[in-house]
């Protein structure tokens, strides 16, 4: 009996330690009760800390990402207007679940249903959006999949636009999915005067909406961004928070209940934001040197400096940060505007962290009988 206690005794320090390594292994230096977690930096992408990032699972309403996502894209191109007036179909007006109680035939404008859907999850809502973007349900549901492949979401497959997983057996997803998907909604400004609605109301104050994601209110900075509970899924949350420029993006799936999905998004943002920071840098004039262009009419050429995006790095390495610059010697006429003349690359600890193009500001045309005789005539005159 002891020697039996004694085997099970070690076989349970091994697991603990299993675990354990297994939790470094995943980067997870916070504790967070769900089956797949992922901190990433909504300005670079760069993931902080995962777990479990790529195993496939039920993400409920957290698919209204994707469905806002095409929403907000459909409003970019003028495709749709937010005045735009919207009738409830039969499909619509039968969903099920966290709902406005739409009724077929009722109308709403696209603002309307927007709120909707992003502060109470309405799947009658969301369904009516998608049908006015592709005309039918099915065509928006393929429209997501397409959306999701673009943005190289390699393990998702939508079933439907609100997540409802009752019928549902491959509607599934990755946490890193769809913190690719967050990333990409909070793209668009707009988005934010809905997902940071706390309380509003539709039909002249008679339906009252009110937040599912409790961080809106609870949270410092934060932008959004959807919940999703289904008893599949368990409860599910994709938190976005903006602090001292600072933007990052909090994924949690399957956990147990509610409050474990606030606290783990919650104990992950917080982790993030006292540990990184977005520093803006300036490109060192001093490093861009001006480039020869060979039979152009123009001598030489200044690189252009691009606009440099933030770059996250962590709390107090601000000054380790090393810029290298790769920048031609000449190049042949002629020059395009924009064409690349050299590349400047930010790097910390030997790993990039940001790299970008010197491009050239204007046309350079090649050099004509007109201008090599001027030049020459100068040159005479002077002597």
């Amino acid at each position: 009996m002891k020697r039996i206690m004694s085997v099970i005794l070690c076989m349970t320090v091994l697991f603990m330690s299993f675990a354990v390594f297994a939790a470094a292994e995943e980067g997870m230096p916070v504790e967070v009760k769900a089956k797949a977690a992922v901190l990433m930096d909504q300005t670079t992408g760069k993931v902080l800390m995962q777990m479990n990032a790529h195993e496939k699972l039920y993400p409920a309403s957290v698919t209204k990402i994707m469905s806002l996502l095409l929403v907000m894209e459909a409003l970019d191109s003028n495709k749709i207007r937010l005045t735009d007036m919207v009738t409830t179909s039969p499909v619509a007006a039968s969903k099920g679940g966290s709902q406005i109680w739409l009724k077929e035939g009722e109308t709403m404008s696209v603002d309307e249903l927007l709120r909707a859907t992003a502060v109470y999850s309405a799947n009658d809502a969301c369904t009516a959006l998608g049908e006015y973007v592709a005309g039918s349900d099915e065509a928006f549901v393929a429209m997501m999949n397409d959306r999701a492949a673009e943005l190289g979401m390699k393990n998702t497959h939508f079933e439907n636009c609100t997540g409802l997983d009752d019928d549902a057996e491959n509607h599934l997803t990755t946490a890193y999915d769809i913190a690719l998907m967050s990333r990409e909604l909070m793209k668009h400004e707009i988005i934010k005067e809905y997902t940071t609605i706390w309380m509003d109301t539709l039909r002249d104050g008679k339906t009252e909406l009110v937040n599912t994601n409790k961080l809106i209110r609870f949270y410092n900075g934060a932008t959004g961004l959807k919940t999703g509970t289904t008893n599949k899924a368990g409860c599910c949350v994709s938190a976005t928070a903006t602090r001292d420029g600072t933007s990052l993006i909090a994924v949690v799936m399957g956990s147990q209940n509610s409050t474990d999905r606030f606290e783990g998004a919650k104990a992950m943002l917080n982790w993030g934001f006292a540990n990184y920071s977005s520093s803006v840098l300036q490109i060192e004039k001093s490093l861009i040197a001006d480039v020869n262009v060979i039979k152009g009419e123009e001598r030489t050429i200044t690189p252009q400096i691009p606009q440099v995006t933030p770059v996250l790095v962590p709390k107090g390495r601000e000054k380790d940060i090393v810029q290298d610059v790769e920048i031609a010697a000449a190049v042949e006429a002629p020059v395009e505007e924009g064409q690349t003349l050299g590349t400047v690359t930010i790097s910390l600890d030997g790993e990039v962290i940001g790299k970008y193009n010197l491009t050239s500001p204007k046309y350079v045309d090649c050099l004509t009988f007109k201008t090599v005789f001027c030049r020459l005539l100068a040159v005479l005159c002077k002597n």
